[in-house]
């Protein structure tokens, strides 16, 4: 958890001991490697659950996103699926303040997901432009205090999984995070053909 938020307001307390690079949470975990590893576990079980025993076949909703997230990461943190109180930035980029999020989930939902979700099977295309909308608007809300980045991946490889491909590759956006991020800013003039460039790499490598 080095760096990497500027959080400000009363949920932003560190976990006593970890020189305030770990949060606050239930297990008591001070080493950001150890809470890395305890993340990425849960995170695995929740994969298992929501792509393959629990796909829906459904548009999905805020409260799937929720729950999702609650499943996640409630066995660490006190205020896993609920909407984050804080206000969030990372490198100088602030995501949509936080008395804002209700708001723009409520959008969200009737402008992405009722959208999107499920996606149209008849053209990739269609699915490219659906991913990508999708996640770059889910990031720039930024609604957990949390895991929105891994979130918004699983969302993204359901929408994928719900038209018969499977999850998402991930590699190139990993190799190429400054074209990435930049793409994701781009979606604040809602330009999303940079963020369709890298769904596609995602989608066909």
């Amino acid at each position: 958890m080095i760096n990497r938020y500027d959080a400000e307001g009363a949920q932003s307390s560190f976990q006593a001991g970890s020189n305030e690079q770990v949060l606050s949470n239930k297990l008591g975990i001070t080493d950001p490697e150890d809470m890395d590893d305890a993340e990425l576990i849960l995170l695995e079980k929740l994969y298992q659950s929501v792509l393959i025993e629990h796909l829906p076949d459904r548009p999905i909703t805020v409260q799937d996103l929720k729950d999702w997230h609650r499943h996640w990461l409630g066995n660490i943190y006190p205020w896993a699926g609920e909407i984050r109180a804080v206000n969030l930035g990372k490198d100088g980029f602030f995501f949509a303040a936080a008395p804002q999020i209700a708001r723009l989930l409520d959008g969200f939902e009737k402008d992405c997901l009722t959208k999107y979700t499920r996606c149209r099977p008849d053209l990739d295309e269609n699915l490219i432009r659906a991913i990508a909308v999708t996640h770059v608007e889910f990031i720039l809300i930024h609604p957990f205090r949390e895991g929105n980045g891994r979130l918004s991946r699983l969302l993204a490889d359901v929408m994928a999984v719900q038209v018969g491909y499977v999850p998402l590759d991930y590699s190139s956006w990993e190799r190429n995070r400054e074209a990435y991020f930049a793409a994701i800013n781009q979606g604040l003039n809602c330009n999303y053909e940079p963020m369709e460039y890298w769904v596609r790499q995602a989608l066909w490598t």
